[in-house]
């Protein structure tokens, strides 16, 4: 007897616990769906700026990166290359490009965050009045550091363009619902956000910031995702980073098996490394200091990667049918079913307005097998999580 209460009510707590991000990703895909507001009219001058790229070993793709980045520049701003424990041609290439380079050699403090708080440092000789941090593997669309300056001025918060992904023409389908799930994450999500004139994460490229705000950040870390750590850091001091689509930056996925394994393990054992650590806090500081932004980013940050999340739901759904088949109490079956519902609708409106020409209906159940296939990479997380920073290959098969 007791022990079919204390399943029924461990089955229940479940449910309770998915019903908090299946929500929050149903009203950011329902908002997103909505014409996002007119930007602001009131534009201020377009002051100094200083593009900060950090590099470790880019000498494949880093010379693109730099010609999207140059034509927007004006006389007065700076592009500096931190070439960070570099063992190939990264600062020969950035300097053949145009860009001034400085170099980092620290074999024991190694990560992104290093090489962020190295060039900051460089820049405070001569400070300008905004930052924008470009990943070395990433193209500058035309017009975005003008939007990002901007909006950082007029806001004087972080602010954050539009970050995609894009996985090769010829692309299996596991890759195309990779990339799929990468807009769900920074474009549908922040642009509901910015509907409902909320904060979003950081994203790790495409960021702008203030100079007062970047120069007193903690950046020296080898955290593995020291974006979204800075963002709910910068949140919790009143600054909460600002979504800004009309800016874009687009890198490609590697297109090599180890540079896959290596950027989703480090992307989502820290994801939900995150959710652990930082999620309670942050929802526990937004309820003490009564903030809006705050909540909005711990609710944000408690929906875990779309696969982590359709596994969860999967799983719980599974004990809930055999729960009611061996008891005939089904209320954990009913609710468990109606979430996996509004969670299927939450994708399919997705896909239906962002991503209808990537995949297909019939594409969409097979997320489902793509999901099985990263159980050890969540087993891992739960036994051997990766917490040093490493370096996905993008060397091009």
């Amino acid at each position: 007897m007791w022990i079919g209460t204390l399943t029924d009510l461990l089955l229940d707590t479940a449910i309770a616990a998915l019903a908090v991000p299946v929500s929050v990703l149903f009203v950011e895909v329902a908002q997103a769906l909505r014409s996002p507001p007119p930007p602001s009219t009131e534009l201020p001058p377009r002051q100094r700026v200083a593009i900060l790229v950090p590099a470790h070993d880019e000498a494949c793709g880093i010379g693109r990166t730099l010609r999207s980045v140059i034509p927007q520049l004006r006389s007065h701003d700076r592009l500096l290359v931190v070439a960070d424990n570099c063992t190939d041609d990264t600062a020969a290439i950035a300097r053949y490009e145009g860009a001034e380079v400085v170099v980092r050699e620290d074999p024991t403090l190694r990560g992104k965050g290093y090489a962020l708080d190295f060039g900051v440092r460089h820049l405070a000789a001569d400070p300008p009045a905004v930052v924008v941090i470009v990943d070395a593997d990433c193209l500058v669309q035309p017009d975005s550091i003008e939007h990002l300056a901007r909006a950082c001025i007029r806001s004087l918060r972080p602010v954050q363009a539009l970050y995609l992904m894009r996985a090769d023409a010829d692309a299996p389908l596991g890759a195309r619902l990779a990339q799929f799930a990468w807009i769900v994450k920074n474009w549908v999500r922040p642009r509901g956000l910015l509907r409902m004139n909320l904060p979003c994460q950081l994203m790790g490229t495409g960021m702008a910031f203030p100079w007062p705000l970047i120069a007193a950040s903690p950046l020296a870390s080898g955290h593995i995702v020291e974006d979204l750590k800075l963002g709910i850091d910068l949140a919790c001091a009143g600054a909460a980073p600002l979504f800004c689509p009309a800016a874009r930056v687009v890198s490609e996925f590697p297109s090599s098996n180890d540079g896959i394994r290596a950027q989703r393990t480090r992307w989502e054992h820290g994801h939900l490394g995150m959710i652990v650590d930082e999620a309670p806090r942050l929802l526990s500081r937004a309820v003490r200091t009564r903030s809006a932004p705050l909540l909005a980013m711990a609710l944000d940050l408690s929906v875990p990667p779309l696969a982590a999340l359709t596994l969860a739901i999967a799983a719980i759904w599974a004990m809930s049918t055999i729960y009611a088949t061996i008891t005939s109490v089904v209320s954990p079956l009913v609710w468990n079913s109606a979430l996996a519902l509004a969670f299927a609708l939450t994708i399919a409106l997705a896909r239906h307005r962002f991503a209808k020409d990537l995949v297909s209906w019939r594409d969409l159940p097979l997320g489902i097998v793509a999901a099985c296939g990263k159980i050890p990479l969540y087993w891992r997380f739960v036994f051997a999580r990766q917490s040093a920073w490493i370096r996905a290959s993008r060397e091009r098969k």
